[in-house]
């Protein structure tokens, strides 16, 4: 008798040890501080210290708005400092042909394509090479690794400010990109989201796609 009572687990045994692997995977979740998304398994997260003394994970999508924040990078001086970002005055569709343009590592589109596209396709391409020159190229190829192939748009603003934005989204959430060609910061981050249902209907026309390394390519026939 007493042999069969040693082989039977007490009671509530199987629900402590159920309830000790729910909470250490719950210890192990990880959360943007900025976005307050859920970081995936193996999602690169950096960390950031918001007040000095604590630090918190920021997802790589969300670095820059941290440094905005005046949050510390881990590891960096007391100082934050900001991103050398390759930043290039431009001066309107005309820059396009310059001689004189400096072109980006691997060019959107070639030059004798680029002249026979439309004043919006030129926009577009614009805006793609600005954005390919920027941080937010190598932050979004980091996040694609984890989350997979986004979507993506360029739309322009209305108006005259020649402003376009630049839209990646994934299932799960959404950024939104700002490029001002004369403005002294070209691209900044301008809006996030989670849910597709919360972006505008006008921004869901996927006119372009991100390459594995974060490179933004428009949709424009070569023809």
């Amino acid at each position: 008798m007493s042999r069969t009572l040693a082989t039977v687990p007490r009671p509530g045994t199987w629900a402590s040890v159920h309830l000790v692997r729910q909470l250490a995977r719950q210890s192990l979740k990880r959360i943007c501080a900025v976005c307050e998304r859920t970081l995936l398994t193996g999602e690169r997260a950096i960390r950031f210290s918001p007040d000095g003394e604590d630090f918190v994970d920021v997802c790589p999508l969300c670095q820059e708005l941290a440094i905005d924040y005046g949050w510390i990078k881990e590891g960096s001086p007391t100082s934050p400092t900001v991103p050398n970002q390759r930043r290039r005055r431009r001066r309107g569709l005309a820059s396009l042909f310059d001689p004189r343009r400096q072109p980006p590592d691997d060019p959107v589109v070639a030059e004798p394509i680029l002249r026979r596209l439309s004043a919006p396709e030129q926009q577009m391409v614009e805006a793609a090479d600005i954005f390919n020159s920027s941080d937010y190229r190598r932050t979004v190829g980091g996040i694609a690794k984890s989350l997979g192939e986004p979507r993506a748009s360029i739309v322009p603003l209305s108006g005259v400010s020649g402003e376009l934005i630049v839209t990646v989204a994934w299932d799960i959430s959404w950024y939104q990109y700002r490029v001002t060609p004369e403005s002294a910061q070209p691209v900044r981050l301008a809006e996030r989201g989670h849910e597709l249902a919360d972006l505008d209907a006008g921004y869901q026309r996927w006119n372009a796609r991100i390459e594995q390394d974060g490179r933004l390519v428009p949709d424009i026939s070569p023809l």
